[in-house]
C-alpha cells in the first residue's frame, strides 16, 4: 500500500519552486487548504485522510497535510499535477 503526502506548498501560488511548490504557476493557487486537496483526491478517484496538526517542514504555521492511500498506479507528480488541476476547477 502505497501513501503519498500532499502539502498544501505544493500547489500554494505564493510558494516559489525552491521553497516547495511542485506545480507549474498556472495550476498554482492562493492559500490552498487541505480540505480543497482532499475534495480534489477524491475527484481524481482515491482515499484521501487529513491530518490538520502537521507543518511542512520549510513552513513555520501548521496547515496539515492530506495523505492519499493507494495511488499506485500515478506517480507522485501526476497524482499533484491531477490534484491541483481538480482544486482550480473547484475554485471556478
Amino acid at each position: 500500500m502505497v501513501e503519498n503526502v500532499i502539502w498544501p506548498a505544493y500547489l500554494d501560488a505564493a510558494v516559489s519552486r525552491s521553497k516547495g511548490r511542485r506545480v507549474p504557476q498556472d495550476l498554482a493557487v492562493p492559500e490552498p487548504t487541505v480540505d480543497e486537496i482532499a475534495a480534489a483526491a477524491q475527484q481524481v478517484g482515491y482515499d484521501a485522510v487529513i491530518e490538520r496538526d502537521r507543518t511542512y517542514p520549510r513552513e513555520y504555521e501548521p496547515r496539515g497535510r492530506v495523505l492519499v492511500k493507494d495511488a499506485d498506479d500515478a506517480s507522485k507528480n501526476d497524482l499533484v499535477q491531477a490534484i491541483a488541476a481538480y482544486v482550480t476547477a473547484l475554485r471556478e
